[in-house]
């Protein structure tokens, strides 16, 4: 199979040299090119076309917010894993609604970056459920003790699909949607491509975005299984 070709895009040469580093050891993944700001990403983005864009979320000329929108908006293939100093800061929020696909900390394990550009450049995106009830608690309004209605912009969905989504919101994997729901994985993953076609979503992190800002679901609901 073809390496996982990847940018790394960081204002640091070290932090590039040990990003390389790591990458290069695996038989699996490429480092096709570096970026030292935000403008150089998306024009060798461009130029490149890599898998996976390992885009630092502080750099000058462009940060990595504005790169990722531009980088998303291109209509190009190549997916956006942010790095970021700080956990989930309201950088990170703003980067994620741009259409990156998951987050890492810098000073995080070796292996959780190797596992997230695989998981990335298959097509998935990366936010553990714990992750996402922190995230996704910025994106909701008023908590409420019920399950909110479908509001009118998600009409288009089928109940089923409606069902999805609100367990994709909660985190929930494939397997855990699938026992929840009593239906089959492929099942699920069927549901989640019709949710991601209907809305001309990137991934799960787009789709688990949209079911909060509609107000589908809320922090106060997202924890708690779906009734009826």
């Amino acid at each position: 199979m073809r390496p996982i070709s990847v940018l790394l895009a960081d204002d640091q040469p070290m932090i590039r040299t040990g990003f390389r580093f790591i990458l290069e050891a695996e038989a699996d993944i490429r480092v096709v090119g570096e970026a030292a700001d935000g403008q150089e990403a998306v024009e060798e983005t461009r130029r490149l076309a890599p898998d996976v864009v390992l885009m630092d979320i502080r750099m000058p000329r462009m940060d990595g917010v504005e790169a990722t929108r531009l980088i998303a908006e291109s209509g190009l293939s190549s997916r956006v894993i942010i790095l970021t100093t700080f956990d989930l800061d309201q950088h990170v929020v703003d980067a994620l609604r741009a259409g990156a696909s998951s987050f890492l900390v810098k000073d995080g394990p070796a292996d959780s970056l190797v596992a997230a550009i695989r998981t990335v450049a298959a097509g998935d995106a990366v936010l553990a459920p714990r992750v996402t009830r922190r995230l996704l608690a910025r994106f909701a309004g008023m908590p409420s003790a019920t399950a909110p209605p479908v509001p009118p912009q998600l009409d288009i969905l089928t109940g089923r699909e409606v069902d999805v989504l609100r367990t994709l919101a909660r985190g929930l994997s494939n397997a855990e949607i699938a026992a929840e729901l009593g239906v089959g994985e492929t099942t699920v993953k069927t549901h989640i491509g019709h949710i991601l076609d209907k809305f001309r979503l990137r991934d799960r992190v787009q789709a688990v975005i949209l079911a909060y800002d509609s107000g589908l679901v809320t922090p106060h609901t997202a924890h708690r299984p779906d009734r009826g």
